[in-house]
């Protein structure tokens, strides 16, 4: 068992008559940034919930170097969690918050200092955690993770909150832990964000898993039949020429056309043919947001 690896392995949760979690495994690696996705109520935060040893499971096991989280020696250095934003005392300011979680925890007090650095927080240090705005708030959150210094990130939605100056920020960050060996678990919502971010998928949906592996194997996939987008004046000198092809076209809200089923040289080739003038013709670039869609549309709990 390799150090920093999480293993989820036949993990069920059972509430009543819902089955949050139903039979699911999947692995992280170290020095990777995993991204963990699904539909509203796939149950990725029951899942998170059970790695930490919030959540009892009905069955099955989440180990973190091969332990559970309650077995771990240390568990401030070698596991940080942010699962929500808020739980800091209103009237506490941002370092004093930190220098308690430190004094709890057994580190010294100026580790504080140097969180909050690591997250773009020194100039709101004194600033009382009420005054903070949501993204401050996730900033706070992440700073109080990595004050043990560890070797595995698990965060929950990260982003929410964050402006698109933070968004990019908190990218590179996690980018940069995972550069240096960590292991980094990341649920969000973000798909454009997440295809930027992530290295590894897992894709879960009603509690149970669709996908996962590396990131661009499932881009390459998504991209078997490429789209091709299309702007004209005359869309329907094009569509007639490519019905004749067996293109399938789909108008997209900004106006311009997607297309699949032929390639980009044959919809080139029509529009000459049929005297459509063209303001653009590309190929769409592989996308997380369809092979998600394509994934668990239809699959998700409702609860």
């Amino acid at each position: 068992m390799a150090e920093g690896q999480l293993v989820v392995k036949g993990l069920m949760k059972q509430y009543k008559t819902l089955r949050a979690v139903d039979n699911l495994s999947f692995t992280v690696e170290p020095g990777r940034v995993t991204g963990f996705l699904g539909p509203n109520g796939a149950g990725k935060t029951t899942t998170l919930r059970m790695l930490l040893g919030l959540v009892r499971p009905t069955a099955g096991s989440a180990t973190i170097s091969g332990k559970r989280y309650a077995d771990l020696v240390n568990p401030i250095g070698q596991v940080g969690a942010l699962l929500e934003a808020s739980g800091v005392h209103a009237g506490r300011t941002g370092i004093d918050h930190l220098k308690v979680a430190c004094l709890a925890a057994g580190l010294p007090t100026t580790r504080a200092a140097e969180v909050l650095a690591l997250v773009g927080l020194t100039p709101a240090a004194e600033r009382k955690f009420k005054g903070y705005s949501l993204g401050m708030k996730q900033r706070l959150g992440i700073a109080t993770a990595m004050l043990g210094d560890p070797r595995v990130l698990i965060l929950d939605e990260p982003a929410n909150g964050l402006d698109p100056e933070g968004i990019q920020w908190l990218r590179n960050f996690l980018k940069s832990l995972a550069a240096a060996g960590k292991t980094v678990l990341v649920s969000s919502h973000l798909l454009s964000e997440m295809q930027l971010m992530a290295d590894d998928v897992v894709i879960i949906a009603a509690g149970k898993s669709v996908r996962q592996g590396p990131l661009a194997a499932l881009l390459a996939e998504t991209n078997t039949s490429p789209v091709i987008r299309v702007r004209t004046p005359q869309p329907e000198l094009l569509v007639a020429a490519l019905a004749e092809q067996g293109a399938t076209i789909t108008p997209s809200p900004d106006g311009a056309l997607r297309i699949t089923g032929v390639d980009q040289a044959t919809v080139s080739r029509a529009a000459l043919g049929a005297g459509a003038e063209v303001h653009e013709l590309a190929v769409e670039a592989p996308d997380l947001e369809r092979a998600f869609l394509d994934l668990t549309t239809g699959k998700a709990n409702i609860r």
